[in-house]
This record gives C-alpha cells, sequence and structure tokens, in this order.
C-alpha cells in the first residue's frame, strides 16, 4: 500500500538520521570516561569539530537508512494477474511469466507465494508480503485455483542422507543444499532447488530442514 512505501521511503532515512546523531552523542560520552577498550579511538574521534561531527553521522545515518530503504523496494515482489497469465517481478530484476493454464494450484504458505504445475510441480516460490486476502481475490477472480494451503503438504517426508528411494544424483544435491542453507547461501540453495525440481524432487524448508517429495501428473 501507498503509507507502507512512504514509510520505508522516509521513516528509514529518518531513522538512520536519528540513531547517526544518537552515535555521534555515544562517541563524545564514552570519551569522557576515563578508559576503556578503544578509549584513544572514541577521544580522536570526539576531536572532531561539534557542528561537523553531528552534521556528518546524521548525514551518514540518513544514507544508510535511503540504502535499506532501496533494498526493500528492491526485493518487494509485485504479482500481475490476468485470465491467462501470471507475471512476477521483483524490484527492477528478472520478470517470470507464468501461463494459466500450466497452473494447477496456487497458495500461500509461510510468508510465500507458491504456483504449482500440471505435474504437480512448482513453478515458483517466492516471498511475498501481500497479504493472502488479496492474492487470493486477485487470483480467484481470474479463475486460477487457489488453496488454502499445500494439497500436498501430507505428501512431504524428511530428507536424511542415503535416502534410498531417491532418483540418482538427488541425495547428493540435496546433502549440497542442506550445507547451503547452514551456511545461510540462498543463492546457491536455490539453484539446487531448481536442479532437484528437474529431476522430479520438490523441496519444502522448515527451518533449515529439508523435506521432499515427488511431483507427477495430477491424477483425474
Amino acid at each position: 500500500p501507498p503509507w507502507e512505501r512512504a514509510l520505508v521511503w522516509i521513516g528509514l532515512p529518518l531513522l538512520g538520521a536519528a540513531l547517526g546523531r544518537l552515535l555521534d552523542l555515544l562517541v563524545h560520552w564514552v570519551a569522557s570516561l576515563p578508559g576503556g577498550p578503544f578509549h584513544g579511538a572514541f577521544e580522536l574521534a570526539a576531536k572532531i569539530p561539534e557542528s561537523s561531527a553531528a552534521l556528518g553521522s546524521v548525514v551518514l545515518g540518513a544514507l544508510v537508512g535511503l540504502g535499506l530503504a532501496y533494498q526493500t523496494a528492491r526485493e518487494r515482489l509485485t504479482v500481475i494477474v490476468s485470465g491467462d497469465r501470471v507475471t512476477l517481478t521483483r524490484g527492477r530484476g528478472a520478470v517470470r511469466e507464468i501461463a494459466g493454464g500450466s497452473v494447477s494450484a496456487v497458495f500461500r504458505e509461510g510468508g510465500r507465494l507458491v504456483l504449482l504445475g500440471p505435474e504437480t510441480e512448482e513453478l515458483a516460490r517466492e516471498q511475498c508480503e501481500l497479504s493472502p486476502e488479496r492474492l487470493r481475490d486477485a487470483f480467484v477472480g481470474h479463475g486460477f485455483p487457489w488453496r488454502d494451503g499445500d494439497p500436498y503438504a501430507n505428501e512431504y517426508r524428511p530428507w536424511v542422507a542415503a535416502t534410498p528411494d531417491l532418483p540418482p544424483g538427488a541425495g547428493a544435491l540435496l546433502q549440497a543444499r542442506a550445507r547451503a542453507l547452514a551456511k545461510g547461501e540462498r543463492d546457491d540453495a536455490a539453484e539446487l532447488r531448481t536442479e532437484l525440481a528437474q529431476m522430479g524432487i520438490v523441496v519444502r524448508d522448515e527451518k533449515k530442514r529439508q523435506t521432499w517429495r515427488r511431483s507427477g501428473p495430477v491424477a483425474s
């Protein structure tokens, strides 16, 4: 909503400026103490003329807040729903278009928008801050099969090393993905998810634990 955008673009720089000023005051307070860790560095910083230090800290804090606002806007997901397709855009980045006829289910799960294909494979799983009500109204209004949750949630099972009934090579990919999740390497984890999807394996994360299921044609 517009008020949220205004809050991000105006509120974050103002908050950054306030924190910058507070940090400047904190530096002078620490410098006034008789001693402590890095006391010399604080004394040196406190020797900067007060007017310059105050202005610099406020400007620097505002710039940091502006950078955070830009990053927030860049990561925000835009969802465009029409009668024959869904378009997902994240900031000014890549645009994904998904044909409406290929979507077998749409739902929200853990703050993410998920679209499933004709063989229950994941066509998209994107972090999405839009309200479930707005999403549901948009998708239902254009004839998409909205679900209140994952219709295949009961088919997931925890992944453990040496799971016997995985396709060849899938176990190694899941193991590599587990390491990527543990290290917080989200891009690598996303790439490995795509590779697993090509093998017919759908992965869902519960915190940093992986669960999986096979994809296949929807039973009629």
